[in-house]
């Protein structure tokens, strides 16, 4: 099932790649494995997925020391400054930092282990109250902020998008994002990349392929749905 699956959302990014003229290699798929178990992430890795993502600290750290070290690790959910010790040496990209001082407690980490840790601004586009990220506003002045540190690398923005019914209507999310990326490059900021737009999950990404994503974070569409009692254990 994962197989057929992964391999049906493959062919829906090609497809949404080539109707936006884009190359489909531009794009990169994060399976989004929490909740699930083992079985199912080497199911998806034995038909070729590479790059894993996971909400919670706990859950990447023990499936990272449980599976193979050629798994790509992203932190995609919200991360509390106290947990950064624990995947600072794990997570080949942090999506979710929207506050100086979580970038900061970033870089401490990163000195400790010698290694400069990328990262990803969250901007809440939408501007949900239930939402963490910083307002499209609030995006600039942080990364000027951040961009000093030497151990922390800015490589692009995400967001997450509102759950509709009509994937169209978080067009104009997603290219507000692609704009924001667009400008803050111009700024050509020393330690800034803008090469990375993550944004758009299993009911959207395919809207926002052709809005420009370069990481798309797809679950349910992989891996079926959540188990959410896994989530309390």
């Amino acid at each position: 099932m994962i197989r057929t699956q992964l391999e049906e959302v493959k062919k829906r990014i090609e497809e949404a790649c080539l109707r936006s003229g884009r190359d489909p290699g531009e794009v990169t798929l994060i399976a989004v494995s929490k909740t699930k178990p083992v079985s199912m992430i080497r199911e998806a890795m034995e038909a070729g997925q590479t790059v894993f993502g996971e909400n919670k600290v706990q859950e990447l750290c023990s499936k990272y020391e449980e599976l193979p070290k050629t798994i790509q690790w992203h932190m995609i959910g919200h991360l509390q400054r106290n947990k950064v010790k624990y995947i600072a040496d794990k997570a080949a990209l942090i999506h979710s930092v929207d506050s100086l001082r979580l970038a900061e407690t970033i870089e401490q980490e990163g000195a400790k282990h010698q290694r400069v840790i990328p990262i990803l601004i969250e901007v809440n586009v939408a501007g949900e109250d239930t939402k963490f990220g910083v307002s499209v506003e609030e995006a600039l002045p942080l990364i000027q902020q951040i961009a000093p540190l030497p151990h922390v690398k800015i490589r692009g923005l995400m967001t997450i998008a509102p759950f509709v019914e009509d994937p169209g209507e978080n067009r104009p999310v997603f290219a507000a994002l692609r704009q924001l990326s667009v400008d803050i490059k111009g700024k050509n900021m020393n330690n800034v990349d803008m090469d990375i737009l993550s944004m758009g999950m299993t009911n959207d990404y395919e809207v926002a392929v052709e809005e420009g994503a370069t990481m798309v974070r797809v679950g349910t569409g992989i891996f079926g749905a959540r188990d959410y009692s896994a989530e309390n254990r």
